[in-house]
């Protein structure tokens, strides 16, 4: 006799059937299939890279969820045959090489996605994250659509995708800064899919602070700066803190923006509600050096649709869409006055 499956089904079922529309008939794509954080599950999340699935378990203990995780990839691999690979990532692991996850269908996991035209490399197993921010797809159609021809800055780059999109969109030049460099080859790696020239100098490992110091006494300028930090993390040269002190971050890349630039600044602190961080914008804004542009709403796949929303968030993140919460803010400098 089958086994009769629990609660998980009919809501995947849903989240599946709302989500149709996304996706490719080439199978190059990707998005988030599933978000149990809005829609009524949060210990899974669920993405899609190409053919590969990640399945993301945030129960603590990771165990607690393994019924849920078996019950999920059947369900996927009904729905979608064409699946060749499945990856469980336990963030609540007890270990960095445990949260980076493993395969436990398939073989082969996929090296390369294709959005908008623009291919991106991927290493699904490199981090705990997958290598490719998908709440962040469209910030990258904002690049690709407005940074022709500028000077641009990616902070926190991570594998650099925000700066691979706005080569694409015709960007000068991109210069990259992470910690880590197996994250900028990850973004090289972009670049060489798309046929972009690598200027190693463009790509800086290093601390933050220290790196936006050198810039700044270089008298280097960007017409556009992408601010994306981890909502924590300190070093001995600086803190980044997004729940107690998004502002640091934002000040400290202000100089080195050209007047009439643009800042664009992210906040993915789930306990950050949106009038918070929008208080904090404002204050920034008061002295006339900083104006509020526009918000870049999250993809319906990450912020529900109509008929999958459940729940509420731990902070209603209004008036964005989702607790990742990103403002373009236009730089007015006084040197330029």
């Amino acid at each position: 006799m089958p086994r009769t499956l629990g609660a998980i089904t009919p809501i995947l079922e849903s989240a599946l059937d709302a989500r149709a529309e996304l996706f490719d008939a080439r199978h190059e794509t990707a998005f988030r299939l599933f978000n149990g954080f809005v829609e009524g599950r949060p210990d899974l999340a669920v993405d899609l890279y190409v053919r590969t699935l990640v399945l993301h378990n945030y129960a603590d203990p990771p165990n607690d969820a393994q019924s849920v995780l078996a019950e999920a990839q059947e369900v996927l691999l009904a729905r979608l045959p064409w699946i060749r690979a499945v990856v469980v990532k336990p963030h609540k692991a007890a270990t960095p090489a445990a949260r980076r996850g493993s395969i436990v269908y398939g073989a082969e996991v996929d090296r390369r996605v294709n959005e908008g035209g623009v291919w991106y490399a991927l290493d699904l197993l490199m981090h705990q994250d997958a290598s490719l921010y998908l709440d962040t797809r469209n910030v990258r159609l904002w690049a690709r659509q407005h940074l022709s021809g500028k000077r641009v800055l990616n902070t926190f780059a991570y594998t650099g995708s925000l700066g691979v999109a706005a080569m694409a969109g015709g960007a000068r030049r991109v210069v990259h800064l992470d910690r880590k460099r197996a994250f900028l080859n990850v973004a090289k790696t972009s670049y060489t899919l798309n046929g972009f020239p690598i200027d190693k100098a463009d790509f800086r490992a290093g601390d933050f602070f220290t790196q936006a110091g050198r810039l700044k006494r270089a008298g280097e300028r960007f017409d556009c700066v992408f601010v994306d930090p981890p909502f924590f993390s300190a070093t001995g040269k600086g803190r980044v803190d997004l729940v107690n002190d998004s502002r640091r971050i934002i000040n400290k890349v202000r100089p080195l923006i050209t007047h009439g630039g643009l800042l664009v600044a992210i906040n993915n602190a789930l306990f950050v509600s949106g009038t918070e961080y929008m208080a904090t914008l404002e204050a920034l804004c008061a002295d006339g050096y900083l104006s509020f542009e526009e918000r870049i709403d999250v993809p319906p796949d990450f912020a529900g649709y109509p008929g999958t929303r459940a729940g509420s968030p731990p902070a209603d993140p209004a008036p964005f869409n989702h607790s990742t919460k990103i403002a373009v803010l236009r730089v007015r400098r006084k040197d330029a006055e």
